[in-house]
């Protein structure tokens, strides 16, 4: 009589595998930085027309203290006009990243410093108020 002899129970491996796959995969695509800004600014200003652009090819943030940070490293004015001219800065897209408490003049600043390296595509980042 087979059907009365006790099977031994199995570890399948299979679905383990496919479960350890896809939290590597979740883990790695946290890891990554989907988000273009270095994560210094905590609170950006709001806006009810604000919309999504693609990503930006050099993001620009203006720190509270005045400080400016191109690609996430410490720049100047100067320098980031430098750094401009040194690329072809008519086909660059730049993102101003900016805390809701940084003045307009900052802001003006480093508009007149973008366009005078010669970009012209700039964009402020702004949470969108009506989500």
């Amino acid at each position: 009589m087979r059907y009365l002899e006790v099977k031994k129970p199995r570890i399948e491996i299979i679905p383990m595998i496919d479960i350890m796959l896809f939290l590597l995969v979740f883990f790695i695509m946290l890891a990554l930085k989907m988000i273009p800004t270095s994560g210094h600014v905590t609170k950006l200003p709001t806006s009810s027309t604000a919309t999504t652009i693609p990503n930006p090819k050099l993001t620009v943030e203006i720190l509270p203290t005045g400080e400016i940070n191109v690609d996430s490293k410490s720049s100047s004015i100067a320098g980031l006009t430098d750094y401009l001219k040194q690329r072809d800065a008519s086909k660059i897209s730049v993102t101003l990243v900016g805390a809701d408490t940084v003045s307009l003049q900052q802001l003006m600043s480093v508009i007149d410093a973008i366009k005078s390296g010669g970009a012209s595509q700039i964009s402020l980042a702004a949470i969108n108020r009506s989500k």
